[in-house]
């Protein structure tokens, strides 16, 4: 069964949710992450996408006093991503509590820097964000494109060892208009060995089961679960791997 993940992305130490990365679209959904971590526990999640908003805007980690209230309270497996600019960010979020971190933006820019940091933290602990707007992949909290195509991108990166790959369609974000399930099944085609993260647009129960249908190992969501539109009662959470 497909790996079900929800979603705390904070701003200001709040749970928010943007629309297409827009910082100016923000909408509060739980001025206390720490209880909303305990409830997705409760429901029977297993695992949290925690994501420093104001860490992507900064370039630095700013909310890590979060993740390790979240991470002290709850017994959930946490992957934490947003400001991972340095090694020091990369140990505040271990220290804090994190079991992975996603980074993104540094395997755009300084490649063989986010390789050293795999080598030496284990393929299994980094995710790589490979985060993409009109098929090139986004950077520095969706603020800026670089030049590089998804598909190559991501080759360059399992053929040296990646495991893990987080893959937002920003166009879709936060719009509740169904997910990129034919891009998602063009990178299981071309990689089935990747463990990837499918994230934006969810907006139903519906969208989980076509995704597990066609085969991609997990997904992140977070508008459709704070605005009342997944029925988690039926997602199967007993049935996680």
């Amino acid at each position: 069964m497909i790996e079900l993940i929800p979603a705390i992305d904070l701003i200001d130490g709040k749970c928010v949710r943007l629309t297409k990365g827009e910082y100016d679209s923000k909408r509060i959904y739980n001025e206390d992450p720490v209880a909303q971590a305990r409830e997705f526990e409760r429901l029977g999640f297993k695992r949290l996408h925690m994501v420093d908003l104001d860490g992507a805007k900064s370039k630095h980690v700013v909310n890590d006093d979060v993740l390790k209230a979240v991470t002290q309270e709850t017994n959930l497996i946490v992957d934490f991503g947003g400001g991972i600019k340095t090694e020091e960010d990369i140990e505040k979020a271990f220290n804090a509590g994190a079991s992975m971190v996603t980074v993104g933006s540094i395997a755009v820019t300084k490649p063989e820097l986010f390789m050293g940091w795999m080598e030496k933290y284990g393929a299994e602990r980094m995710i790589l964000g490979a985060d993409v707007r009109n098929g090139k992949v986004s950077i520095n909290g969706w603020l800026e494109d670089s030049e590089e195509d998804l598909l190559p991108f991501l080759k360059k990166y399992v053929d040296r060892g990646v495991k893990n790959v987080l893959c937002t369609e920003i166009s879709k974000d936060g719009t509740l208009q169904g997910p990129a399930t034919a891009l998602y099944v063009e990178i299981m085609k071309a990689y089935p060995s990747l463990h990837l993260i499918a994230s934006g647009g969810v907006s139903c129960n519906e969208d989980i089961k076509q995704l597990d249908a066609n085969g991609i190992p997990a997904v992140v969501f977070g508008k459709a679960y704070y605005e009342g539109k997944i029925k988690v009662e039926t997602l199967g959470l007993g049935e996680q791997k």
